[in-house]
């Protein structure tokens, strides 16, 4: 089980100016060995309670919330990362667990029995909370993303475009998932995160993003463009 405590925002910026800030980026800091020429691809599964509280607490902005959710990177991996954030004022608080293929398949369709194969306490935790709680999957959300990494004070900076999702098939390892876009395919997401306080010198490199700070996650943007066109 891996965790990890930052501070976290987010900046929607037009996707030729997030380009420009990642050329920027390169020049200063680590590229992420997974980004190859042009971005690699995230593709996660969210899940929710019945009532949607996870949703509904982003929605209104309570300062203690929570997602879960279950994340792959290509339809051919041979495990996926459960991971649950936490919300804790100004902090984000994310603790992963890496499970098999086969116990995240079983996971997609709302078995939560493999986790007490993990001998990690968090993924008993996550098996006690997901029952209690009626958790169900709700969303795929996809995206290509660019990453960068500076070692001090643990800051990673991400760029997410293309971003399209589904909430009538949850395989997140199928190569056939019919999708919508969820916002504006001219857009993307900044996200910045970092222990402590941000570098002088990399806030400069981002200074066109502190315009549009953003709050709204990738997974309410997706449930919302589903409600949108279910109306």
């Amino acid at each position: 089980m891996n965790e990890v405590l930052r501070q976290e925002k987010k900046y929607l910026v037009m996707v030729a100016d997030g380009k420009r800030i990642c050329h920027r980026l390169a020049s200063v800091m680590i590229s992420d060995s997974h980004n190859g020429a042009f971005g690699y691809r995230v593709r996660s599964l969210y899940f929710d309670t019945l009532g949607d509280k996870d949703f509904e607490d982003k929605v209104d902005g309570l300062e203690l919330r929570r997602k879960i959710r279950l994340r792959c990177y290509s339809p051919d991996d041979d495990f996926a990362m459960l991971e649950m954030k936490q919300k804790e004022g100004p902090y984000q608080k994310k603790r992963s667990l890496r499970v098999e293929r086969s116990d995240a398949i079983r996971l997609t369709k709302g078995d939560y029995s493999p986790l007490l194969r993990y001998a990690e306490p968090f993924a008993k935790e996550c098996y006690g909370l997901m029952n209690w709680q009626c958790y169900r999957p709700k969303a795929v959300v996809e995206y290509k993303r660019r990453a960068f990494i500076a070692k001090e004070n643990r800051i990673r900076i991400t760029l997410d475009s293309e971003i399209i999702a589904t909430e009538a098939c949850y395989d997140i390892f199928s190569h056939q998932l019919l999708q919508y876009p969820v916002l504006d395919p001219y857009n993307a997401v900044l996200e910045v995160k970092y222990n402590g306080f941000l570098l002088s010198y990399i806030k400069a490199l981002i200074s066109e993003a502190d315009r549009s700070e953003f709050s709204v996650s990738k997974y309410c943007l997706a449930r919302s463009e589903g409600l949108h066109y279910q109306a």
